[in-house]
């Protein structure tokens, strides 16, 4: 029997059971025992589990949701297909899947009303990653046990036959091969957030260090409290929905047609304030009229091009352009092709225009104030980054109205069915996305592997493509109007004075003050301070974060270095051959766990990979196994 020891049990672990079990198509296959380790439900983890507010949701719609390969998935590993969220959930329904359990009557309301555009619920989530692991069990084939182990790993100790997985509980497993499958972890504050936690405590403020929303205190902000928050992207708004709505306050139709908040008058009061001033973009809920968007820039040919030149790529000097202009080929090409009316010449003469003017914005905006009439229908990357670039406010209260108004506006962009070129941007986006991963991580610059790629652009992509429902900016809306948030503007900074929290910005007059602020973002990465006693010790003995030095930049990345196959990079530089890690803290490419059906997914093909070698070392380990015995 060979032992192998997932930490971790979260859905990229269960993800990795599924493919390594599909490979298992012989009848010979040497017996193979699973054990799954972690202190939080298998399927759901940490992050999706059931036990967290029924307010929280994916900002997925559920037709948008799946852990199972498909047609379109280019992996070397047998496709086996399954239901997307709202297929299990239409199943469940139908009777056709009587193993699901749905013990609670809200959860059983929400599936039996859940549409392919509805967002879920995190608990609705859980259920269907539940019902995933307990459905990859109960179908593995004959000499596999899968099994879960509720608990926490200490440490992984080499030993003659391979390894020792040493629990929280005392409890003591033999490996021979393991994997880490940790999913996202937080982090020993550093930095800024240190200095605010002890000047806080010094003054006796009230601060929320960056932490997952679900796990946050946000006990300790009082009713009426005037309460700073900087973010303004995903864990902002769930933590708005739950000093809001979640202390009992109501939302309710308007007679005009929007929303109305009722306080409950245990809500503070929010200063929400960030770099942008503005929420990320609302999820699009517009469909597509015009020709189907394609790679014209950011193409095969443009990164064969760029890796054939010798020297580092550089993202922003080198990509960044590329997707800029994509991006503009992606608004454009519906808008000509899907709303011709709106526009006062034909697509194919306007491409010939685009062409050369599509990496200059003052030309652009020159050439198609020409020809496109409304202004709601152009276009250009800045405009759309940084939506209050050049603009100063007299007051707070000028910079609160103008970002209103700009929300107001981005649900009518984002929703509006005559919009569709917002849903042209979001597949362009992510076509981009998905194009970086054709540059081998160790082509980046340093710079580009540590900043830019992981901050500068994940945060473009999650604001452009990965924002909040729309129902939550209209609620925020309501918040705003309810006197419950107010809008600070762009570029906020925080200072500590004898008074409490300052919030003030260059561009907006006056400063707003607080005995309380919210960090409200997600920990940074840093696997050797991860609050992960397994991940700390992966980094600092069995192998080592990501070192990445050149004229650009000099740093670790803090994550945990590994091949292309997922194998652990040891404190050497070589290789281990039956250590593994796959997940956002690993220095592979981010791809999330769960994905869009039918988009031949990057995390698929990148856990699908990771089990092909897994698999190779199992057959390895039994082949010594049964040589010595």
């Amino acid at each position: 029997m060979t032992d192998l020891v997932i930490v971790g049990a979260g859905p990229r672990a269960v993800m990795l059971v599924e493919r390594l079990l599909a490979r298992r198509t012989r009848a010979a296959s040497p017996p193979l025992h699973i054990t799954l380790v972690d202190p939080y439900p298998p399927g759901a983890g940490r992050i999706w589990r059931r036990a967290q507010s029924p307010l929280l949701k994916l900002n997925s719609m559920a037709r948008d949701v799946t852990v199972f390969t498909d047609e379109t998935s280019t992996i070397s590993g047998p496709v086996r297909s399954g239901p997307s969220l709202i297929e299990w959930a239409e199943r469940v329904r139908d009777g056709r899947i009587p193993d699901a359990e749905i013990d609670d009557p809200d959860l059983d309301a929400e599936l039996r009303a859940l549409r392919g555009d509805s967002f879920p619920t995190r608990r609705l989530q859980s259920a269907y990653l539940d019902w995933f692991w307990r459905r990859t069990v109960a179908i593995a084939p004959p000499g596999v046990e899968v099994q879960y182990r509720p608990g926490t790993v200490q440490w992984v100790d080499d030993t003659v036959e391979g390894y020792e997985v040493a629990l929280d509980d005392g409890i003591r497993l033999p490996a021979d091969i393991v994997v880490y499958a940790l999913g996202h972890n937080g982090r020993e504050p550093v930095g800024e957030t240190v200095e605010l936690i002890d000047a806080a405590a010094r003054a006796g403020l009230t601060y929320v260090p960056p932490a997952f929303t679900a796990d946050a205190d946000l006990s300790v902000l009082a009713p009426g409290d005037d309460v700073i928050v900087r973010g303004m992207g995903l864990a902002a708004v769930d933590a708005i929905v739950l000093l809001a709505e979640g202390r009992g306050g109501r939302f309710s139709p308007a007679p005009d047609g929007t929303l109305r908040y009722e306080p409950s008058g245990l809500e503070p009061r929010l200063h929400l304030g960030s770099r942008r001033g503005v929420p990320y973009r609302s999820k699009v809920s517009s469909e597509l009229r015009g020709d189907p968007p394609v790679r014209e820039v950011l193409t095969a040919a443009a990164i064969a091009t760029l890796l054939s030149r010798p020297g580092p790529v550089d993202f922003l000097v080198d990509v960044w352009p590329l997707i800029a202009r994509e991006l503009v080929w992606g608004h454009y090409r519906e808008l000509f092709t899907g709303h011709p009316e709106r526009v006062l010449v034909p697509w194919g003469q306007f491409r010939e225009t685009l062409r050369e003017v599509d990496g200059d914005t003052d030309a652009l905006r020159r050439a198609v104030a020409e020809v496109v009439p409304d202004p709601l229908d152009r276009f250009d990357v800045p405009a759309l980054d940084l939506p209050l670039a050049g603009q100063t406010f007299e007051d707070s209260r000028a910079a609160h109205d103008r970002v209103r108004r700009h929300i107001v506006e981005d649900l009518h962009l984002r929703t509006a069915p005559e919009r569709s070129t917002s849903q042209a941007l979001f597949l362009t986006t992510l076509m981009s996305f998905l194009a970086l991963a054709d540059i081998p991580t160790d082509r980046w610059s340093a710079r580009s592997r540590a900043v830019d790629l992981p901050v500068t652009w994940h945060t473009f992509f999650s604001y452009v493509a990965s924002g909040p429902p729309a129902h939550r900016l209209e609620e925020l809306l309501a918040l705003a109007d309810a006197g419950i948030v107010r809008f600070l503007g762009p570029d906020v900074s925080v200072r500590v004075s004898d008074d409490g929290f300052v919030a003030s910005s260059p561009r907006v007059g006056g400063e707003v003050i607080a005995r309380a602020l919210v960090d409200a973002w997600l920990p940074g990465s840093g696997a050797a301070a991860s609050d992960n006693p397994a991940l700390r010790e992966l980094a600092t003995r069995h192998g080592r974060e990501v070192y990445v030095s050149d004229e650009s930049f000099t740093g670790s990345l803090g994550r945990i270095d590994v091949d292309p196959d997922g194998r652990v990079i040891a404190r050497d530089g070589t290789p281990h051959a039956n250590l593994f890690a796959i997940g956002p803290f690993t220095s592979s490419t981010e791809a999330g766990a769960f994905t869009r059906p039918r988009s031949d997914s990057l995390s698929l093909r990148q856990t699908d990979r990771v089990a092909e070698a897994v698999s190779a070392a199992v057959a390895t380990a039994a082949q010594a196994r049964a040589f010595s015995g």
